[in-house]
């Protein structure tokens, strides 16, 4: 099954909210099938932003993250139809676009999962699902994912 991650989930793993999200990101991640977790362009570019602006590191420091997350997991790359299909996804569901991008780009990749703490839980469109994996209550999916 294949799943994308969320800008919020790749702060968390880079300390942006406290040691303690830092760990549970970190953990929830090493769990995750590499070749099936996937990472939306969007998600990187708005991860940059956040390491400069909100944790104020050098952009330096935050390219070196970005570039490290880019080796870890495959990419999905924002195409003219993903971005055309987020901003469908944005005016018919009353997303951000940013948040549709990243989520049409999930479905693009065929992804079953998109991993988010902003979204709303539960939320389906075009066969992805959003689930929220730092709630006590997992959903189906991701439990069999990150569970031994």
């Amino acid at each position: 099954m294949r799943l994308a991650l969320d800008t919020n989930v790749l702060a968390y793993a880079e300390g942006v909210n406290g040691a303690a999200r830092k760990n549970t990101a970190l953990e929830i991640i090493a769990k995750l099938p590499a070749n099936a977790t996937f990472l939306p362009v969007q998600a990187l570019g708005e991860l940059f932003h956040v390491l400069v602006r909100k944790a104020g590191r050098s952009p330096e420091r935050a390219r070196a993250a970005i570039l490290s997350w880019q080796d870890a997991f495959p990419l999905i790359e924002t195409s003219p139809a993903i971005l055309v299909a987020g901003t469908d996804l944005a005016a018919r569901h009353n997303l951000s676009i940013w948040d549709a991008v990243i989520f049409a780009a999930a479905a693009a990749a065929g992804c079953r999962l998109l991993l988010s703490e902003d979204l709303q839980p539960g939320f389906t469109w075009n066969g992805v699902t959003v689930a929220n994996p730092f709630s006590v209550a997992k959903h189906p999916l991701l439990e069999e994912l990150i569970e031994p």
